[in-house]
This record gives structure tokens, sequence and C-alpha cells, in this order.
């Protein structure tokens, strides 16, 4: 537990030569204290939202935009708890490092310094404001890439994972298939003819003899190509009986005999891999994108949850 200065253990800033209550302290997070006129300022800070950090504001965003006091308060104190955790892995930064970003947002619009500092004056914020608020998120940007955003890692497959929990019916397009078959027709001889010699076929591929040796004496598909080889077809894209039997099968194994509305199959798996969908190539980075940003913000919940716990934190408020 950390010790607190004793000074900054009232609930009040007194001048001593009156007596008089010059200010209340409505909380204080280790070393840092937060003022009643802190939480006075922040309906005008609401409305220049560059001052607003998004990644801070509480869970209950509306009662935040609205001026609600606690949520107001709780974002002041996630402001504090950052702060102390720049000040104690001395990730502070000079007036000089401040200075440079300045010039690297004039760079980038293209402007002088000094015309960005009008432009901020325009916007009614002071030159003092800006400089301050611009030293804040330079530290907390420091903060958080190094104790989050370096510790996160989000993978094509978690992109395509998120992709189909959102279009299930894509699952259809995930494997490509090479294959091969020995076909027997029932139009010659009839169904059960076709059968009989599917099972004699099968008997000697079971006792050891090529696929493609025996592709070429009877496979008696009108399209024979050499070896038997049938295509190569993306789920979805050939005979269901056909492609329900290759799902389970390593490539080199060949299937049971099969029987389709064609006839009778023995096939042959010569090759499977992964195959995605074209839309979700398209929308890949997005969707990454998006998984990046709700796992840093759920990181950034859980780690500022951390530091409250680890933290000395003095709210001093009614109970509502």
């Amino acid at each position: 537990m950390i010790k607190l200065p004793v000074f900054l253990a009232f609930c009040f800033i007194v001048s001593t030569a009156t007596a008089e209550v010059i200010e209340k302290i409505v909380a204080i997070v280790n070393s840092e204290i937060i003022l009643e006129s802190d939480l006075k300022k922040m309906p005008a800070k609401l409305k220049k939202r560059d001052l607003i950090y998004d990644y801070l504001i509480p869970s209950d965003e509306a009662l935040f935009y609205k001026g609600d006091r606690k949520s107001l308060l709780q974002y002041l104190i996630n402001e504090k708890i950052m702060d102390s955790e720049v000040k104690r892995l001395n990730l502070t930064v000079t007036p000089d490092k401040v200075d440079q970003e300045i010039k690297e947002i004039a760079k980038r619009n293209n402007i002088s310094s000094q015309e960005v500092l009008t432009a901020v004056s325009s916007e009614g914020l002071s030159v003092s404001e800006y400089k301050e608020s611009l030293k804040s998120r330079l530290e907390r940007q420091s903060l958080i890439e190094s104790e989050i955003i370096s510790k996160l890692r989000i993978s094509d497959e978690d992109a395509y994972s998120e992709f189909l929990r959102k279009n299930p019916s894509s699952r259809s397009t995930m494997n490509e298939y090479s294959i091969s078959h020995i076909f027997f027709s029932p139009k010659k001889n009839g169904g059960e003819a076709a059968l009989k010699k599917a099972e004699e076929v099968y008997a000697k591929l079971r006792g050891g003899e090529n696929f493609e040796v025996l592709s070429q004496q009877f496979s008696e598909d009108p399209n024979y190509s050499n070896g038997g080889f049938l295509g190569t077809f993306k789920t979805g894209e050939f005979l269901k009986e056909l492609e329900d039997s290759v799902v389970s099968l390593n490539p080199g194994n060949y299937s049971p005999i099969i029987k389709s509305k064609m006839g009778f199959h023995i096939v042959k798996l010569l090759s499977k891999k992964g195959s995605t969908d074209p839309k979700f190539e398209k929308d890949k980075e997005r969707i990454k994108s998006q998984i990046f940003d709700a796992t840093f913000r759920r990181q950034l919940k859980l780690w500022l949850q951390t530091k409250k716990d680890e933290s000395f934190l003095r709210i001093n408020e009614p109970k509502s």
C-alpha cells in the first residue's frame, strides 16, 4: 500500500489565514489529486473532443456524455492512474518533444508550427492548454504501447474465425481438394454388375495394387484422364457424395466404394489445402482492426483495474 503524504489526507485545501475552504479534493490517486474544479471543467472538455481520450471512457458511454458526475470522476481517475504509471516508468515527455510533435503535425498538414497554434487558439484552446494536452497524449500513448499494444497479437486465423462466426455459410469454401477416381457405370450391365466390379477393384486396392494403374484398367469415366484425375474443387463445387467421402481423408488415401446418382466411385485424395472466401480476403484487414480494437479495450480495462487494485485510491464522494 502506498503511503499518502499527510497534507493530502484532508478533503479540502484550506487557506491558513482565513480557514476558508478554497478547493475540495474529490479523489486521491496515489500522489495525484482530483479537484472539484477538475470535474467542473469536464463539460467544457467534452466540447473539445481532442482533449478526451475515448479509450478511457467508462463502459456506460451514454452517462458519460450526459455529464454524469460518477462517470466523469471515473474518467479522471483513469487519467490519474495512467499518469502515475507514466511517472513510475519514467515515460515523462519533455517540452522539446512536445515542440517536435507540433512540428510533425505542421509538416503533415503542410503548414507552419505557428499556424498550428493559431488554429488551436481559434478553437478556444490556449497554447499552454494545447501543449499540456499534447504532452499527456504522447506520454499515455507511450505507456499504452509499452504495457498493452506491444503484447497484442491478432492473426489471420483470429480474423477468419470471426468472419466465419458472422458468416457461417462461408464454411463451405474453407478447403480445396484435388482428387482422382475409379468410376463404375451402371449403364452397361446395370447397377448390380457395376457394384460387383467396384468391389473386385476395391479388393485389389486393399491388396496393395496401384490406384493409378487400376484406374487406367477399370475406370469407365467417359472423360477419363491419366491416373483417373478428376479435378481440383472447392467445397461445394463437386458431387456431395464424393465431397463427403474425402473430407476426412488424408492426401494419398482412398475412400470406400461410394454410390452417387451417376454410379459407383472409389476416390483418392491427392491434395487438400485451405482456401478462404474471397469476401474474407477483401475484409480481412478491417476485421483484424475490429478485433484489435475490441481486444485492446478489454485489455486496457483489465490493466486499469489491476493498477487501481495496486494503488492508493480514496474517493471523497457521498455513497449513492
